[in-house]
């Protein structure tokens, strides 16, 4: 029998066949071009009509935060999540908080998916209750992802490109309404970063909080490293080029959409908000039109989330962070979590009725926030204090992300601080008793590469 060649030998890996721009794009349709617009009303009612400010100030901290996930993507290529380099670089334990905190992050995305698509339905439908919504979308997510329906990365780029088209007419047409009605004064056209009798710093950042929303799944772009032509130049490029691109684009979508819909008016629906300023712009046409490809995008971002947060509970369970018989459980027909599907539906449900958009979407950033400050600390630990020679370049990145992420998580609203802290102490105690104060061997969390 002849002898296998080293290469025949050799178990198979990862093609290297993805460059700058195809990072790119898979970053840009993981956050999703009208990322801003779902959150819009929510973020205008908080900073007094500051919109673009606030995206602008939570875009700073995303880059250098950007910079840390880049350059900590070199380090681990194979495992990329916030959980492994805290655990690594800084301690086990405080990556177990890490990961206690993404879970929060991962569960309530499918929440606040829920909530919004109840309410952008029930702009086509407003003779059904809300209730009815919430009830039909929770169901949808769990009935097809039980099914094991996943969106298709094909179908993920052309829902990305009817958004872009529908983002460039809402664009053509809000130039053309201003044209027609222009706001009063040269200094309306800058109250929408800056209106001197409605600024106020706490205000802002109040919504700054809240605006962090419209960034998060950048970090998702790391997860592909082992698939990149170059990955220690170009992971770190598409991570910070998908968090500017997004806040340019974001400021493009509500720069006009601020002018249209002053903040001293209210909206009719605040978590709808830029529906209606879209039907201010456009008239019925336009509003229904982007309110429906809204409606979509949140459809399948709520089916991923639920399916993302099903997977990393299944991976807490299989390392028993979690009871293993209940949370490792795989369907025999469609080898999907489906214990945890309908876990994380029930929860979707019962938040539907129990908290707003707002709140829900503040508790994610709460988890969120805590994530991406523990990976500006590990890349200074790593990049920093233990090169031998001190770089500025090293030293600043992580440490204004830590700082401006800190600061931002700060002027969160007391409610989500308080169900935050009330999440992470539980985990915490959870923990503490599970690995007997964290002596021994310490839960490992697999976060999945497409649950963003």
């Amino acid at each position: 029998m002849p002898a296998q060649s080293p290469a025949a030998s050799q178990p198979p890996t990862l093609k290297r066949a993805l460059g700058l721009r195809d990072l790119l794009l898979y970053g840009i349709i993981i956050v999703q071009p009208t990322a801003p617009m779902p959150s819009f009303g929510v973020v205008s009612a908080e900073a007094r009509g500051h919109v673009v400010t606030a995206i602008l100030i939570a875009m700073v901290a995303m880059l250098f935060t950007a910079i840390s996930y880049g350059r900590m993507a070199r380090a681990y290529p194979s495992a990329g999540s916030a959980f492994t380099y805290v655990s690594r670089e800084l301690h086990p334990s405080l990556g177990y908080v890490t990961g206690w905190s993404m879970a929060m992050d991962y569960i309530l995305n499918p929440l606040i998916c829920t909530i919004w698509c109840a309410k952008a339905a029930g702009n086509f439908a407003p003779e059904i209750p809300y209730f009815a919504w919430a009830i039909f979308f929770a169901a949808l997510f769990t009935m097809l992802n039980l099914r094991g329906i996943e969106t298709s990365a094909r179908i993920n780029a052309a829902l990305a490109a009817a958004m872009a088209v529908v983002i460039a007419i809402f664009l053509v047409v809000a130039i053309r309404y201003l044209i027609h009605f222009p706001p009063q004064g040269a200094h309306a056209f800058w109250k929408p970063f800056y209106d001197p009798q409605t600024f106020s710093p706490s205000l802002v950042f109040r919504g700054t909080s809240i605006a962090v929303l419209t960034y998060i799944g950048f970090d998702g772009i790391s997860t592909l490293s082992e698939e990149v032509h170059n990955p220690r130049r170009n992971v770190l490029l598409a991570t910070v080029l998908t968090c500017l691109v997004t806040g340019v684009l974001a400021v493009l979508e509500v720069y006009p959409a601020q002018l249209i819909w002053p903040a001293s008016r209210p909206f009719p629906d605040v978590d709808t908000a830029f529906v209606h300023v879209a039907g201010q712009a456009g008239g019925p046409l336009l509003f229904a039109l982007v309110n429906f490809i809204l409606l979509v995008a949140t459809i399948g971002s709520g089916m991923g989330s639920q399916l993302g947060a099903a997977r990393l509970l299944y991976g807490m369970g299989k390392s028993e962070a979690l009871p293993k018989r209940f949370f490792a459980a795989l369907s025999t027909r469609t080898r999907i979590p489906h214990k945890n599907v309908v876990l994380v539906g029930g929860i979707a449900l019962a938040g539907a009725f129990t908290l707003t958009y707002q709140l829900g979407a503040e508790m994610l950033n709460f988890g969120a926030l805590i994530a991406f400050m523990g990976v500006n600390a590990a890349a200074f630990v790593r990049y920093y204090l233990r090169e031998d020679e001190k770089r500025m370049t090293n030293f600043l990145p992580p440490i204004l992300g830590f700082l401006t992420c800190a600061f931002i998580f700060t002027n969160l609203g007391p409610r989500a601080k308080i169900v935050g802290s009330i999440w992470m102490a539980a985990g915490i105690a959870y923990g503490a008793i599970k690995t007997r104060g964290f002596q021994s061997r310490l839960i490992q969390f697999e976060v999945p590469a497409d649950a963003s």
